[in-house]
């Protein structure tokens, strides 16, 4: 039995010496490689979860800007159908004075054609009226003529 412990002793100092120390170490690169693996999952979870985070503000920026270029645009829109309103009443407005300045110019040139025209038929009635001693017959027959002819002239 003391042979047997002697054996069992020195078994276990060439363990210890030759095996026991290479086994440890094995298992303490094991240990640090699980740590850093644990770590570095860690590490990339972190960053997936900051990038996610980025992605959803830079969406959400890209939607409120794409959200004013869409207002502004419809805005704009709005300003130009009000500036091709009122630069049309401004035409038709002009384009009206013009036409009734044109209205009262021919009416002013169909007055002095008339008043012309009555002067005209005027002197010839009067020198019609001088030429012969008109009596109340005469007198109606010249109107007649003065009306009829004041008639075909129009």
């Amino acid at each position: 039995m003391i042979v047997m412990l002697i054996f069992f002793l020195i078994l276990m100092f060439l363990v210890s010496k030759f095996a026991w120390g290479p086994v440890m170490d094995m298992m303490k690169k094991r240990e640090d490689y699980v740590a850093n693996e644990i770590e570095t999952a860690e590490k990339s979870r972190a960053e997936a979860e900051k990038a996610n985070k980025e992605a959803v503000e830079r969406l959400n920026t890209t939607k409120q800007e794409a959200q004013q270029i869409i207002e502004d645009a419809r805005n704009a829109g709005l300003k130009q159908e009000q500036d091709i309103i009122e630069s049309a009443k401004q035409e038709a407005e002009r384009i009206k004075v013009q036409a009734q300045q044109e209205i009262e110019n021919e009416k002013e040139k169909a007055l002095q054609a008339l008043q012309d025209k009555v002067a005209s038929l005027s002197v010839l009635i009067a020198s019609k009226v001088i030429e012969k001693e008109i009596s109340a017959q005469d007198q109606d027959e010249l109107i007649s003529e003065y009306i009829k002819e004041v008639g075909e002239e129009r």
